[in-house]
Protein backbone atom coordinates (compact mmCIF):
# COMPACT_ATOMS: atom_id res chain seq x y z
CA UNK A 1 0.00 0.00 0.00
CA UNK A 2 1.46 3.71 -1.37
CA UNK A 3 1.72 5.73 1.90
CA UNK A 4 -0.52 8.96 2.13
CA UNK A 5 2.13 11.31 1.04
CA UNK A 6 3.20 9.64 -1.82
CA UNK A 7 -0.55 10.12 -3.57
CA UNK A 8 0.79 13.21 -4.43
CA UNK A 9 2.93 11.47 -6.71
CA UNK A 10 2.01 10.43 -10.56
CA UNK A 11 3.30 7.83 -12.19
CA UNK A 12 1.73 9.89 -15.49
CA UNK A 13 3.99 12.09 -14.71
CA UNK A 14 7.29 12.09 -16.39
CA UNK A 15 9.31 13.87 -14.04
CA UNK A 16 7.63 11.68 -10.71
CA UNK A 17 8.06 8.31 -12.73
CA UNK A 18 11.89 8.99 -12.82
CA UNK A 19 11.91 10.50 -9.67
CA UNK A 20 10.67 6.86 -8.25
CA UNK A 21 13.05 4.90 -10.73
CA UNK A 22 9.94 4.07 -12.75
CA UNK A 23 7.92 3.11 -9.73
CA UNK A 24 10.73 1.09 -8.04
CA UNK A 25 10.91 3.32 -5.70
CA UNK A 26 7.15 2.89 -4.43
CA UNK A 27 8.45 -0.79 -2.87
CA UNK A 28 7.58 -0.96 0.76
CA UNK A 29 10.54 -3.20 1.10
CA UNK A 30 14.02 -1.28 0.71
CA UNK A 31 13.08 1.26 -2.23
CA UNK A 32 17.09 2.08 -2.60
CA UNK A 33 18.01 -1.07 -3.15
CA UNK A 34 14.74 -1.30 -5.81
CA UNK A 35 15.96 2.14 -7.13
CA UNK A 36 19.53 0.69 -7.38
CA UNK A 37 18.24 -3.14 -8.86
CA UNK A 38 16.27 -0.64 -11.64
CA UNK A 39 19.43 1.08 -12.64
CA UNK A 40 21.13 -2.15 -13.53
CA UNK A 41 19.06 -2.58 -16.93
CA UNK A 42 19.60 1.11 -17.50
CA UNK A 43 23.66 0.52 -17.24
CA UNK A 44 23.22 -2.48 -19.37
CA UNK A 45 21.63 -0.28 -21.99
CA UNK A 46 24.82 2.23 -22.21
CA UNK A 47 27.69 0.00 -21.02
CA UNK A 48 28.83 -0.18 -24.37
CA UNK A 49 29.54 3.26 -24.82
CA UNK A 50 32.34 5.32 -24.87
CA UNK A 51 33.22 6.38 -22.23
CA UNK A 52 32.83 9.99 -22.98
CA UNK A 53 29.00 9.31 -24.27
CA UNK A 54 28.82 7.30 -20.95
CA UNK A 55 29.85 10.38 -18.59
CA UNK A 56 27.83 12.73 -20.93
CA UNK A 57 24.95 10.62 -20.08
CA UNK A 58 25.54 10.79 -16.25
CA UNK A 59 25.87 14.53 -16.01
CA UNK A 60 22.51 14.80 -17.89
CA UNK A 61 21.47 12.60 -15.40
CA UNK A 62 22.72 14.24 -12.73
CA UNK A 63 22.00 17.95 -13.64
CA UNK A 64 18.47 16.67 -14.73
CA UNK A 65 18.31 14.81 -11.54
CA UNK A 66 18.15 17.80 -9.47
CA UNK A 67 14.90 19.09 -11.37
CA UNK A 68 13.54 15.69 -11.45
CA UNK A 69 13.94 15.40 -7.38
CA UNK A 70 12.98 18.72 -6.57
CA UNK A 71 9.60 18.02 -8.66
CA UNK A 72 9.42 15.05 -6.27
CA UNK A 73 10.21 17.07 -3.46
CA UNK A 74 7.64 19.48 -3.74
CA UNK A 75 4.95 17.15 -4.95
CA UNK A 76 4.93 15.18 -1.70
CA UNK A 77 6.46 18.12 0.80
CA UNK A 78 9.31 16.40 2.60
CA UNK A 79 13.17 16.23 1.46
CA UNK A 80 14.70 13.30 0.28
CA UNK A 81 11.62 10.76 0.79
CA UNK A 82 12.90 7.35 0.25
CA UNK A 83 10.93 6.39 -2.41
CA UNK A 84 13.05 9.22 -4.67
CA UNK A 85 15.49 6.50 -6.28
CA UNK A 86 16.61 8.25 -9.37
CA UNK A 87 20.02 9.81 -7.01
CA UNK A 88 20.28 6.18 -6.95
CA UNK A 89 20.13 5.13 -10.81
CA UNK A 90 22.40 7.92 -11.41
CA UNK A 91 24.64 7.07 -7.97
CA UNK A 92 25.01 2.73 -9.39
CA UNK A 93 26.07 4.39 -12.95
CA UNK A 94 28.55 6.46 -11.26
CA UNK A 95 30.04 2.87 -9.61
CA UNK A 96 29.75 1.10 -13.04
CA UNK A 97 32.01 3.71 -15.20
CA UNK A 98 34.65 1.39 -17.58
CA UNK A 99 33.51 -1.53 -15.21
CA UNK A 100 34.86 -4.80 -16.32
CA UNK A 101 32.34 -6.89 -18.22
CA UNK A 102 30.33 -9.38 -16.89
CA UNK A 103 27.45 -10.15 -14.24
CA UNK A 104 29.85 -10.55 -11.38
CA UNK A 105 31.00 -7.62 -11.97
CA UNK A 106 27.74 -5.74 -11.60
CA UNK A 107 26.63 -7.13 -8.28
CA UNK A 108 29.79 -6.19 -6.96
CA UNK A 109 29.08 -2.49 -7.95
CA UNK A 110 25.72 -3.48 -6.70
CA UNK A 111 26.79 -4.54 -3.94
CA UNK A 112 29.67 -2.05 -3.45
CA UNK A 113 26.99 1.55 -4.34
CA UNK A 114 24.15 0.23 -1.37
CA UNK A 115 27.23 -0.25 1.16
CA UNK A 116 28.27 3.21 0.55
CA UNK A 117 24.80 4.85 -0.01
CA UNK A 118 23.38 2.81 3.18
CA UNK A 119 26.24 3.47 5.51
CA UNK A 120 26.94 6.98 4.11
CA UNK A 121 30.86 6.84 6.08
CA UNK A 122 32.47 10.65 6.03
CA UNK A 123 32.27 12.82 3.95
CA UNK A 124 29.02 11.50 2.55
CA UNK A 125 27.01 11.54 5.81
CA UNK A 126 28.78 15.42 6.32
CA UNK A 127 26.82 16.24 2.80
CA UNK A 128 23.72 14.36 2.91
CA UNK A 129 23.02 15.94 6.34
CA UNK A 130 24.13 19.68 5.30
CA UNK A 131 23.21 19.96 1.36
CA UNK A 132 18.82 20.18 0.41
CA UNK A 133 17.25 20.43 -2.51
CA UNK A 134 17.42 18.46 -5.37
CA UNK A 135 21.22 18.92 -5.64
CA UNK A 136 21.44 17.38 -2.23
CA UNK A 137 19.61 14.31 -2.91
CA UNK A 138 21.89 13.49 -5.95
CA UNK A 139 25.50 15.00 -4.37
CA UNK A 140 25.06 12.43 -2.16
CA UNK A 141 24.96 9.36 -3.89
CA UNK A 142 27.51 10.74 -6.60
CA UNK A 143 29.90 11.08 -3.73
CA UNK A 144 28.90 7.62 -2.61
CA UNK A 145 28.87 6.25 -6.50
CA UNK A 146 32.91 7.84 -6.49
CA UNK A 147 33.34 5.68 -3.41
CA UNK A 148 32.10 2.62 -4.60
CA UNK A 149 34.04 3.13 -8.02
CA UNK A 150 37.37 3.39 -6.78
CA UNK A 151 36.81 0.25 -4.95
CA UNK A 152 35.21 -1.17 -7.97
CA UNK A 153 38.23 -0.69 -9.92
CA UNK A 154 40.56 -1.56 -7.33
CA UNK A 155 39.55 -4.79 -7.38
CA UNK A 156 39.70 -5.06 -11.04
CA UNK A 157 43.36 -3.89 -10.98
CA UNK A 158 44.05 -6.12 -8.35
CA UNK A 159 42.11 -8.99 -9.53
Amino acid sequence: MRKPELAALKLSNPLHLLALGFGSGLSPFMPGTMGTLAAIPLYLLIQGLSPLWYLLILVLGFVGGIWICNAATKAIGRHDHGAIVWDEIIGFGITMFAAPAGAVWILVGFVLFRFFDIVKPWPIRWFDRRIHGGFGIMFDDVIAGLFALGCLQGLATLL
